[in-house]
């Protein structure tokens, strides 16, 4: 009389396949989450193999039936397995996962705004956000904005796909204000991740502006100014001014200056009694020409100046 233990030939057979597949994969460089989704419905197919072929062999001879437990349990391990990789795979969570562990730091260029002044528009308010922002003047009617963003993304991944995603802009009555926004982030888990963004904001030079920095670093480059511009709590302040404008420039609140303080007229103060304490600038003021247009500085942490020709 015949034995047939069931279980032993799909084992053994699912243990040959995954490991054809394993080996397949070593040279053709394939994903090891992809190898087993696709190689656990094997399992499926050898125990059905398995089954018709006990029925066959009953139709001949009188088989005595007897499970082999260790193997159908080793069996339906990584049966299990294999359907779990399916179910999680249909979510979009496996390429997620992948993308994850295929992640590596790469900097991008950020989408390109660009936003035609309406006629009406005399002002634009700032709002920079948390990053570092360098701020042009251009002789042009358009806001534009462009730079870069890094971060850890996978190879087929990208973080941002318009400029509305990381700056706002909405026009009211005379005023322009532009937002420039946070870059998505991720704080779960294995999934976390930062991103950081450097950007050049180009504003008309002809229009007043108001920035707020946010105790953010912040580059100003104004050209030939032709209007009035505020800057306001900037943690550090880079200003690039040209010889032939006709600005007056006024800081105040700035506890930290670089630059020529000769050129300067300057009023100090100190915040408190101790002796070793760095006297804050109450004011300072410079003009080149007449000064008919205005540049105002106020609680800036560090303010660094120089003209260029």
């Amino acid at each position: 009389m015949r034995t047939w233990r069931v279980g032993t030939f799909s084992m053994g057979a699912s243990l040959l396949f995954l490991g054809i597949f394993l080996l397949l994969s070593q040279f053709f460089s394939m994903d090891l989450m992809h190898v087993m989704i696709s190689w656990w419905p094997i399992i499926l197919v050898v125990l059905g193999i398995e089954i018709l072929l006990f029925l066959f062999l009953s139709r001949q001879e009188k088989p005595f039936l007897k499970y082999d437990f260790l193997s159908i349990f080793f069996v339906g391990i990584l049966g299990t397995i294999g359907i779990g990789f399916a179910i999680l795979s249909s979510t979009g969570i496996m390429d997620k996962m992948d993308d994850v562990l295929n992640r590596e730091e790469r900097t991008m260029d950020l989408p390109a705004l660009e936003k035609q002044l309406s006629k009406g528009v005399q002002r634009v308010v700032i709002d920079t956000g948390h990053y570092p922002l360098t701020i042009e003047g251009t002789p042009t009617k358009e806001v534009t904005m462009f730079g870069t963003y890094r971060a850890l993304l996978g190879k087929k991944e990208k973080l941002l796909s318009n400029a509305e995603e990381y700056v706002s802009i909405q026009e009211k009555g005379d005023t322009l204000y532009v937002k420039v926004k946070g870059l998505p982030s991720e704080t779960a888990g294995p999934f976390d991740r930062y991103a950081e963004m450097s950007a050049t904001l180009l504003i008309p030079n002809d229009v007043k502006l108001e920035v707020n920095g946010n105790d953010n670093i912040i580059t100003l480059k104004p050209r030939t100014l032709t209007s009035d511009w505020t800057i306001d709590q900037a943690s550090n302040l880079s200003v690039q001014l040209q010889n032939s404008s006709d600005v007056k420039v006024t800081a105040t609140g700035v506890q930290e200056f670089e630059g020529n303080r000769e050129m300067w007229k300057m009023t100090e103060e100190k915040q408190g009694e101790h002796p070793y304490e760095e006297p804050v600038i109450k004011l300072a003021t410079f003009q080149t020409g007449k000064g008919n247009h205005s540049l105002t500085i106020t609680n800036s942490y560090q303010l660094s100046f120089s003209t260029v020709d």
